[in-house]
């Protein structure tokens, strides 16, 4: 059966940063803990029927900035959700969390209440940096948050990086991975930063730097991680073995989410061969307020277009997938993409596997260009 993961969506932020394009929404006053546990687990009972008999592999809660909830909030939301649907007794738990002094002393509770992976928005350790991108915390903060995780027992920890800051250099750049290879967490997540709409950068744009800049700095940081031990696993993850997010390589090879909280998105495969994509009310004042049957949109995704879906996600994989997956996870036979692989193939863009879709160097490099040929 196709794995089964969900994901939570916790909406509120201290602040908003200028560069999030996320469903994200500053804080006003005391945050309605016991009322939006509430809604998340009604939210659930709705969705478990498209789930079929399958326990949850992963759990992801995600923001917004979910470690601004209680523990005592995850520990009821976890057992909730373990009553409803079941999590497997393996099952990769990620809560995302920022390097807030209020918030990593309660990295220990997390950890309590079945909490098994943080993921930790650092940006970068350059204070000038964090400042232009809005952040609430400084470079010491974060690596005083980084060391309480690892105090409080996350042995599986991401740290989130940003590049291509406004005014950055390739040494400012590979400064900032040097910093947190110096904590050996196993992942970091390193990604450019892209200017979005509906944010505030959008409004009043930052100056990048040039493109031969963020070429160097890519290659730059390439090396650093490779040099590591850092395996390029996926387009902007990087991890030593054991450390791959479970959660994350569930959506590229195009497994199934229910997704829950305002905003959430979720990905069903029903037996008849539909494939359901689904979204919850976005404003957490109408998430909170509407009655369970008005929280969620479903609409079937048509099925000429479950190919390009699948090769959207599978290719972001350095190593790919095997090929039998297409055709598990889509329902179409291979033939139906088998000569463009092959035409990519001899381009050198695909890796030459029979039994694999995978990208070469190249082709991960020019990943755009290569979905564009399926599309």
């Amino acid at each position: 059966m196709t794995p089964l993961a969900l994901y939570v969506h916790i909406p509120w932020c201290a602040q908003k940063c200028p560069y999030c394009d996320f469903n994200s929404h500053q804080q006003r006053g005391e945050l309605p803990e016991q009322r939006y546990l509430a809604q998340l687990l009604a939210d659930l009972e709705t969705d478990v029927v498209l789930a079929g008999q399958r326990k949850l592999s992963t759990l992801f809660v995600g923001g917004g900035t979910p470690s601004l909830m209680s523990a005592a909030f995850y520990q009821a939301l976890l057992e909730g959700i373990d009553q409803r649907i079941g999590i497997a007794r393996d099952a990769e738990i990620t809560l995302e969390a920022n390097p807030g002094s209020s918030e990593y002393a309660k990295f220990r509770d997390f950890r309590t209440a079945g909490i098994n992976r943080l993921s930790i928005g650092v940006q970068s350790f350059n204070n000038q940096m964090l400042a232009m991108l809005g952040r609430i915390h400084d470079a010491d903060t974060a690596h005083i948050a980084i060391r309480a995780a690892q105090s409080a027992g996350f042995d599986r920890l991401n740290i989130d990086l940003m590049h291509g800051l406004p005014g950055q250099n390739p040494r400012s750049a590979t400064h900032d991975l040097t910093t947190a290879l110096q904590f050996e967490t196993g992942h970091i997540s390193w990604y450019q930063l892209t200017i979005e709409r509906n944010t505030a950068f959008w409004r009043s744009p930052p100056i990048l730097p040039v493109d031969d800049i963020l070429a160097d700095i890519q290659d730059d940081g390439l090396q650093q991680l490779d040099a590591a031990g850092y395996a390029h696993y996926e387009v902007s993850a990087f991890a030593r073995d054991a450390h791959r997010c479970r959660h994350n390589l569930n959506y590229w090879q195009f497994g199934d989410y229910l997704g829950i909280g305002a905003g959430a998105h979720g990905k069903l495969s029903l037996s008849d061969g539909t494939v359901l994509r689904t979204r919850k009310t976005r404003v957490p004042e109408d998430y909170l307020n509407h009655s369970v049957e008005r929280l969620r949109i479903t609409e079937t995704v048509p099925t000429d277009e479950l190919p390009l879906e699948f090769l959207m996600n599978a290719l972001r994989l350095r190593d790919g997938v095997p090929m039998a997956l297409f055709e598990q996870r889509t329902g179409h036979p291979i033939d139906a993409i088998i000569d463009t692989v092959n035409e990519l193939r001899h381009e050198g863009l695909l890796v030459a596997d029979e039994n694999r879709l995978q990208s070469s160097a190249l082709g991960f490099r020019f990943l755009d260009s290569v979905l564009t040929r399926f599309s």
